[in-house]
């Protein structure tokens, strides 16, 4: 066991150092992509970015300060209230006026002046409780009723409530990165294949089952039989892409965030990067995540104990997903999800539960 307050290293400088760049090219480019839209909006082009810094300032850098500074065995104790804390908020935002209804979906619980995506901690506690469960149930890991059967029980329930909202990609998300869990704690591959297996017919029920669902697969197949509607989104993508070149048309310069891309300065980020920076400057954002990831896996590789390393290993796919299905879906490599770009969408709950994540990440890192 690891001394509840000593710290016996430092924490990894290289993911401080990553991430911080990130959050920096990002702050720029929420400012680039919205201050165009903003002024529209709100008579105020620096609107947006106002935001983003405050959230920064007042939620994301002390929140990471916080988690990378807390006795390790704390996060241990937060692995059930968080995830009983995060099913209980999973079912107030569906109900009104807790949850307000927001393009068809409830995924917004407002506390006062504030809101925030449930589905965003719900990740997190996830990871958490699975790290947590499989760390000290491992012996049982061998008894697929106990040991796979149990957790992915409280699984389920959140990605059942998710689906309510509905979120579909984060409820997926949800479910894969709690087999890969499964996975990496030594759980026989056959447990998890049949699980999949049993999954599929549901998730494709889940896929058919909504009309918004298909016309999204639909336009990842072919965007220009519709490039009006269901194909406008990534055809913009592609015009930024395209538009960039090299070296990109100059910070500031793009056209596309000009009210044709939708949403430029979160879902889509990386087009306006593409746009105004080339693929210079989106080259320079994905080897800056495949270092967070490769040092969270090293992290997770040097964790103290089995908890730390699970819960490394969790944090690190969970961050790692989400940069992937961002970057491949405004790429047209997969089919375009509504997750924020890790560090550098602008968008509150999704900004401040990285850095939370990240924190984690430092924490064991400096238990190695």
């Amino acid at each position: 066991m690891v001394d509840e307050g000593k710290n016996l290293g430092t924490p990894d400088k290289v993911l401080f150092a990553v991430v911080l760049i990130l959050i920096i090219m990002g702050t720029i480019m929420i400012y680039s992509s919205s201050s165009i839209m903003a002024l529209e909006r709100f008579r105020d082009p620096q609107f947006f970015l106002k935001k983003h810094l405050l959230m920064l300032l007042l939620f994301g850098f002390p929140i990471m300060v916080y988690f990378m500074k807390m006795p390790y065995e704390w996060l241990q104790k937060l692995a059930y209230p968080t995830v009983i804390i995060s099913i209980f908020l999973l079912i107030l935002v569906l109900i009104p006026p807790f949850g307000p209804q927001i393009g068809g979906a409830k995924r917004w619980l407002r506390l006062g002046v504030f809101s925030i995506q449930v589905s965003e901690l719900a990740k997190v506690a996830v990871v958490l409780f699975m790290a947590h469960f499989l760390s000290r149930k491992y012996d049982l890991l061998k008894d697929p009723k106990r040991g796979i059967v149990l957790p992915l029980t409280v699984v389920l329930a959140v990605i059942f409530l998710i689906l309510r909202e509905p979120d579909f990609g984060t409820a997926v998300m949800v479910g894969v990165i709690s087999i890969v869990m499964l996975y990496i704690a030594g759980c026989r591959l056959r447990y998890l294949v049949i699980t999949g297996m049993m999954s599929i017919p549901f998730f494709v029920w889940l896929l058919v089952s909504k009309a918004y669902r298909l016309k999204r697969l639909t336009a990842f197949l072919d965007p220009w039989s519709n490039p009006h509607s269901t194909g406008f989104q990534i055809i913009q993508s592609f015009l930024s892409f395209g538009s960039g070149g090299t070296f990109g048309v100059g910070l500031g310069d793009g056209m596309q965030k000009l009210f044709y891309l939708p949403e430029p300065h979160t879902d889509f980020i990386l087009a306006v990067v593409a746009e105004e920076m080339g693929f210079f400057g989106v080259a320079v954002v994905i080897i800056l995540f495949g270092i967070l990831v490769y040092r969270g896996f090293v992290i997770s590789m040097r964790a103290p104990d089995l908890f730390g390393m699970l819960l490394a290993s969790g944090l690190t796919v969970l961050l790692a997903l989400e940069a992937f299905i961002n970057i491949a879906g405004v790429m047209g490599l997969v089919p375009v999800k509504g997750l924020a770009l890790p560090f550098m969408s602008y968008g509150g709950s999704s900004l401040v539960m990285s850095m939370a994540a990240v924190g984690m990440l430092l924490n064991i890192s400096s238990r190695d």
